[in-house]
């Protein structure tokens, strides 16, 4: 039985579709707040994708800055590129999860791909990622991401495995996401301090969908030093809050924050 996903209150602020007969398979979900010097970056990477039926979803949450015009402008000159796009902007700011949920709710398409505004993707990344979800009760395939800016390295280099996810989130939320599975878990929770990709591995493990990990680098990760995961998550007495709420949440899991 499926959950019925949380929609925050939200206003469609651009809308175009072409009316192309090929259908996306994909639509690349964008959550926004306050990246107006990289959101531009990255809808560049989307539209550069080899795949040729595609559709996009910016969810604005609330920007104080000018990232939601600098968006519609993106979209205004780029709108061709895609068989449909849209700018959805929350009422207020609601939090990622819920941008996510939102974004989600407006995609059409069979899948789903999480990228956050100041993250890129290489060009085969949606194309090769589709191909790795040929097993349908393959939930998501995640690829290989390159680590820039701030460090240095790889994310995503191990495979799908509930006991290692057990111990803890190995998987990053930049993935392509079967739409059928998280309506079925009821999209992402909202957790306050983050987490909220890790809570969604675990439902869909709760639910009899795995992972696919595509071993191929296909995406870049920013780290910067006001990133959600450096200012907050990693704060210790936050670990140790998450960690017990998401315990609660999935009692199999073995923590050790």
């Amino acid at each position: 039985m499926s959950l019925e996903p949380e929609i925050a209150p939200h206003s469609v602020i651009f809308s175009e579709n072409t009316g192309d007969a090929i259908p996306a398979k994909t639509t690349i979900i964008v959550p926004l707040y306050n990246y107006e010097h990289t959101i531009c970056q990255a809808l560049d990477s989307v539209r550069k994708q080899t795949i040729e039926a595609l559709s996009l979803v910016v969810v604005d949450d609330g920007s104080t800055d000018n990232s939601q015009n600098v968006c519609k402008e993106w979209m205004q000159q780029n709108a061709e590129r895609f068989v449909d796009i849209k700018l959805i902007a929350h009422d207020q700011n609601a939090g990622l999860s819920a941008a996510r949920n939102t974004g989600f709710f407006h995609c059409q398409s069979q899948f789903g791909f999480t990228l956050d505004a100041d993250n890129l993707l290489y060009p085969r990344c949606i194309a090769r990622c589709e191909q790795a979800l040929h097993d349908p009760k393959a939930g998501f395939a995640y690829p290989m991401l390159e680590v820039f800016a701030g460090d240095h390295g790889l994310l995503n280099t191990q495979l799908w495995n509930r006991a290692r996810l057990a111990r803890g989130n190995y998987i990053d939320a930049m993935a392509l996401i079967r739409k059928q599975a998280w309506t079925e878990v009821g999209g992402y929770a909202h957790l306050p301090d983050g987490w909220e990709d890790f809570d969604l591995w675990c439902s869909f493990a709760e639910a009899n969908w795995h992972g696919v990990r595509v071993p191929e680098i296909l995406a870049r990760y920013r780290v910067h030093p006001d990133s959600m995961l450096q200012s907050t998550t990693n704060r210790l007495a936050v670990l140790r809050k998450t960690a017990k709420k998401l315990k609660k949440r999935h009692n199999w899991l073995k923590l050790q924050h």
